[in-house]
């Protein structure tokens, strides 16, 4: 029991100090993409439930497959790294949700919010980690994971586009 009790205690000393090993701002990048990524899950689901227009339920498929797959990235990364990401989604980004979630016109108002406005703070973030991160793999995920992100700005401004030239 003794031995058992010892491992358990050396094994959660080594996850933390994997992460003490970690730089304040690369700390911070995780807790912020974690928070970003579960949102962007979530509020993908909205979309696909809520949109009108048939191509901000495909933008929220997209969000919700895409996101899905760099979250999971980012849970092996964080573990590796001995790192906690949150359970839940922060109280901030829960807000969100429910805020968009009673918008009077939801399609115009998630493209705006999500699709632009959010992808532009992910990119801005993603950026400046892939290039001051002090950790390499987690400077390498935010490189890796900035495409996605800047493809996903790209079709955001396109159907934000189309719903202005559409009258309502």
């Amino acid at each position: 029991m003794k031995k058992l009790s010892m491992a358990l205690m050396l094994a959660a000393t080594a996850g933390m100090s994997l992460a003490a090993d970690l730089s304040k701002s690369d700390q911070q990048f995780f807790e912020k993409a974690a928070a970003g990524g579960m949102y962007e899950v979530e509020v993908g689901k909205l979309a696909e439930s809520k949109a009108q227009d048939p191509d901000v339920k495909a933008f929220g498929a997209m969000l919700v497959k895409d996101h899905s797959a760099a979250n999971d990235e980012l849970k092996a990364l964080a573990q590796k790294k001995g790192v906690t990401l949150p359970a839940a989604l922060p109280k901030h980004e829960q807000g969100e949700l429910d805020k968009l979630a009673k918008a009077r016109n939801f399609d115009k108002e998630f493209i705006h919010e999500v699709g632009l406005e959010d992808h532009k703070k992910d990119i801005k973030l993603f950026e400046k980690t892939s290039k001051n991160a002090k950790d390499p793999d987690v400077k390498a995920f935010a490189a890796k994971t900035l495409p996605t992100l800047r493809a996903h700005l790209g079709h955001a401004q396109s159907i934000d586009k189309a719903l202005k030239n559409k009258k309502s």
